[in-house]
């Protein structure tokens, strides 16, 4: 069964660009009351520029901060949180405060949104966060990122269990052509992805609008819970 977003109110938390802005915009086009939620207020309010846009804030970091936003808009009838915070690097560079910090924003941050907003989300309605392709595949560089997507993996199976009948599900991206990309330089970046491009059995790069079209999937399906939806074009199968 098909759940409609007609009139529904889709709270979305993390940045104003890449997949967040996905999201947002995929939720508005099918007729979601969108409200947007993130650390710098004013940056989202700048991005997304829309009347039609609710802005809040929230640190996924700081209990007090998420508890105030639930009581501020009550009933919902969606939630995502596309937050992270990656510790990237080889062991021996690996700092204990990135580590956390990952962990803090990543696994503990939804699980905190998942106590303040317990009872606030309407029946038919879900929560959606995000593991990664580095849970199932690792690489060697990508160990904070992926103990840190392996536990959100694990934790979507065990808030579905906990706050059903509202569906926890998660959307684990591969890499996606989102702005991060960009640090490489042009050349590097091109490079990089043609050599991915040549391995995945998609044969592609991933764009933010095929994790918004998952999103919209996990929050829509009323059969779909405790799920890690895999969007990577099949990176870990090579």
């Amino acid at each position: 069964m098909a759940l409609s977003l007609k009139g529904r109110t889709v709270l979305v938390i993390g940045r104003g660009s890449g997949i967040a802005s996905a999201v947002v915009l995929a939720a508005q086009s099918e007729g979601a009351n969108v409200v947007v939620a993130g650390r710098d207020r004013e940056a989202l309010r700048d991005a997304y520029d829309d009347p039609g846009i609710e802005v809040e804030e929230v640190d996924l970091n700081d209990d007090a901060s998420i508890a105030a936003l639930a009581e501020r808009l009550g009933e919902i009838d969606h939630l995502v949180s596309t937050a992270s915070a990656r510790a990237r690097g080889h062991l021996a560079e690996l700092d204990r405060r990135a580590v956390l910090h990952s962990f803090d924003t990543k696994v503990v941050g939804p699980i905190m949104l998942a106590k303040y907003f317990s009872g606030r989300i309407a029946e038919g309605g879900s929560f959606t966060l995000f593991s990664g392709v580095a849970a199932f595949k690792p690489v060697v560089g990508y160990l904070g990122v992926a103990a840190t997507n392996g536990a959100a993996d694990f934790l979507t199976r065990s808030l579905a269990l906990e706050m059903g009948p509202v569906r926890v599900n998660a959307i684990s991206p591969g890499v996606i052509d989102t702005g991060i990309w960009d640090s490489l330089g042009e050349e590097e970046k091109k490079a990089y992805f043609e050599n991915l491009r040549a391995a995945n059995p998609a044969r592609r790069i991933g764009t933010v609008d095929d994790i918004s079209a998952a999103v919209l999937f996990a929050m829509t399906n009323a059969s779909l819970t405790g799920v890690t939806l895999r969007v990577d074009g099949g990176e870990p199968l090579t």
